[in-house]
């Protein structure tokens, strides 16, 4: 007797792995094995980017807020310094948003900061 075949299931992974391939380029979206290897590392690089996109962000914001506080002779660290002695409670992101949308806030900011 012959040993039963994965049919269906065959069928359905293959489907789903194809669907995930859509719009690849050449074998990449056509043959299975290339498919497979193409699929596996575009969800690899996909997971380390999202972690990656955070730091990208956070570095932006960090240098938005460096040279804000440069044009206002102070250094960054200094500034973080001072917010933090004056217990001002502000994220980088909101700061760099208040460096170039509301440089009036931002001034009073930085002279609570020094």
């Amino acid at each position: 007797m012959p040993r039963a075949s994965y049919g269906a299931a065959r069928a359905q992974r293959k489907r789903r792995l194809r669907r995930s391939a859509k719009g690849y380029r050449g074998a990449r979206s056509k043959a299975t094995k290339s498919i497979m290897i193409a699929v596996t590392r575009a969800k690899a690089h996909a997971y380390r980017d999202r972690r990656l996109r955070k730091r990208d962000y956070r570095a932006l914001w960090i240098t938005r807020i460096t040279a804000a506080c440069r044009s206002r002779n102070i250094s960054y660290s200094r500034f973080m310094n001072g917010l933090k002695k004056a217990s001002i409670a502000l994220n980088r992101k909101m700061l760099s948003e208040l460096a170039i949308a509301d440089s009036a806030a931002f001034d009073k900011i930085v002279e609570l900061a020094k």
